[in-house]
């Protein structure tokens, strides 16, 4: 590599809606430029929220897809680490020219992107996910999972939490368009609410509501036995697509009363304190759970699913407790849990676990970054370099 080559890193992320992928694009790019990188990012040209999320000093490149991408990139040989994985054949056509890395976000669940036989290294989110990676075949993976950065105060601050969409519309789909048009019509007529704590026990659910949390199956079990405890309410801080939120209604039906949507909020650091507990989803297709990480560092502990990933962000009784997966047990250890806190079991404070937030703090996440940088210039001279 050049000089100038070796000291940047193109990044790809062309994921248009914002996750859980897209806030960890954003400390990867903090970290990059914290250690002396400059950093090129490409994105969708259909993602419009990027300016708002990414720190200052990371150049943004907007592009259709990939095949745009492809002829951007420099001449001399340079590293490029992709957030969203190229198909197989850019991936082919930027490892024979560059040095490939990608992100495993997600773990092998059912799924196997073709391009990942193409990449020279890949970074694993999670052990959980580094597993499944290795389950999978393949050996050129970075020896420990990044893990990810506390970082619930991105984007706007301040103000009420007020109601919002639950929904993220697909304008690719007519019906999706015309139930998005209709929207601002039927929630004129509803009256605007701004959130305030109910008496009770407070479980929250902050998280975008896609298919990997598996909140509908989750809630067909667990929703029968809340109805047991009508002091128990669920206030949902997340949107998702149409069917996600059909579905989630529909699970939720027997407590119906005691939930309550907000949709998706910018200041997600404002939502977790005002919540008791913070709500996983079913976890084998879930990767790292950043969700569980900031309410733990805003000190709000959680509940989750006795299971990877989440045995590895939570010390049950310190920073939150575990029950076990309701697909084992119909539910019965939950249904437990929520009598033991009704019944007065002391709430952790998570922020008492000081050695275990530091994980997830700026400065480890920029050490692990440092480390898997090395890893990937030690394998480097082993690309060769092929002309453009």
């Amino acid at each position: 590599m050049s000089a100038q080559s070796a000291r940047s890193v193109y990044q790809i992320n062309l994921q248009q809606e914002c996750g859980g992928g897209e806030v960890y694009t954003r400390f990867f790019s903090m970290a990059l430029v914290a250690i002396g990188y400059r950093v090129v990012l490409f994105v969708s040209r259909k993602a419009g929220y990027w300016e708002s999320l990414l720190p200052a000093g990371v150049e943004l490149v907007r592009v259709e897809g990939a095949a745009d991408i492809l002829p951007a990139l420099p001449r001399e040989r340079s590293l490029v680490v992709t957030q969203t994985a190229l198909d197989a054949d850019a991936a082919q056509w930027v490892a024979e020219r560059h040095v490939l890395c990608g992100f495993v976000h997600m773990p092998l669940y059912e799924r196997d992107p073709a391009g990942f036989r193409h990449y020279h290294l890949l970074l694993a989110v999670s052990r959980h996910v580094l597993d499944s990676v290795r389950g999978r075949g393949y050996g050129k993976v970075f020896a420990e999972p990044m893990f990810g950065v506390a970082d619930p105060r991105r984007g706007a601050t301040g103000g009420a939490i007020v109601a919002r969409s639950e929904y993220d519309w697909d304008r690719r789909k007519l019906r999706d368009r015309l139930l998005g048009l209709t929207e601002p019509w039927w929630r004129m007529h509803q009256s605007p609410a701004e959130f305030s704590k109910k008496p009770g026990l407070t479980l929250g659910i902050v998280s975008r509501l896609t298919p990997i949390k598996q909140f509908p199956l989750m809630f067909g079990m667990l929703a029968p036995l809340i109805a047991r405890f009508p002091r128990v309410n669920l206030e949902i801080f997340g949107s998702g697509g149409y069917a996600s939120v059909r579905d989630l209604r529909a699970s939720l039906a027997p407590i119906a009363k005691q939930v309550r949507f907000w949709g998706h909020q910018p200041d997600v650091a404002a939502v977790y304190p005002q919540l008791d507990f913070v709500l996983s989803g079913l976890p084998e297709k879930e990767a790292l759970g950043l969700n569980l990480i900031e309410a733990q560092y805003c000190g709000t502990p959680v509940l989750a699913v006795n299971a990877a990933p989440f045995t590895e962000t939570v010390i049950d009784g310190r920073t939150g407790f575990f029950f076990s997966d309701p697909r084992e047990d119909g539910g019965e250890s939950f249904a437990q849990l929520l009598q033991r806190l009704l019944g007065g079991t002391a709430r952790p404070d998570p922020r008492q676990a000081a050695a275990h937030l530091e994980r997830f703090s700026f400065a480890a996440f920029c050490e692990r970054v440092a480390r898997a940088l090395d890893a990937i210039a030690a394998s480097a001279p082993r690309v060769a370099a092929v002309p453009t």
